[in-house]
């Protein structure tokens, strides 16, 4: 069955001294503030598209590569994932890399690197994100 998660933003005036509120509708988690300057600059306390693609992104990476590491027998202890997402104005976001580090007992440095390309292809936000470029470091604790 699908899932349909909702968030809304409400923008008030221009792009470069305008500012926004972007809320999570459907876990009802929070509001967040959002502006042009935390996009392109320094956040000072507010987020940004990137930061909430950057969430979802080590999100759904990790929950992929934990099935699959699972699925081939070497449930993993823990993973901590990373994503940066770069944001160049006027360009628009132009790559993200994932730092993944995994203890998962019974599995080579190789076996976890394999198993942490397939997660960064089958991942759904992967997926939804092939118009930029995603790399991927990966070691074992």
């Amino acid at each position: 069955m699908a899932t349909v998660r909702h968030a809304h933003t409400v923008w008030e005036g221009n792009l470069l001294q305008g500012k926004g509120v972007v809320s999570l509708d459907s876990s009802g988690l929070g509001s967040y503030d959002v502006s042009w300057p935390a996009r392109a600059e320094q956040p000072n306390g507010k987020t940004s598209p990137e930061e909430l693609i950057a969430a979802a992104h080590s999100s759904c990476f990790s929950m992929a590569l934990s099935h699959a590491l699972d699925g081939a027998g070497t449930p993993p202890t823990r993973l901590e994932t990373k994503a940066d997402v770069t944001f160049q104005p006027g360009e628009g976001i132009t790559g993200i890399h994932l730092t993944v580090r995994g203890e998962v007992p019974g599995l080579d440095a190789e076996g976890f690197t394999a198993a942490a390309e397939e997660a960064k292809k089958n991942c759904p936000v992967s997926q939804a994100l092939t118009g930029t470029t995603i790399t991927l470091s990966a070691e074992l604790a």
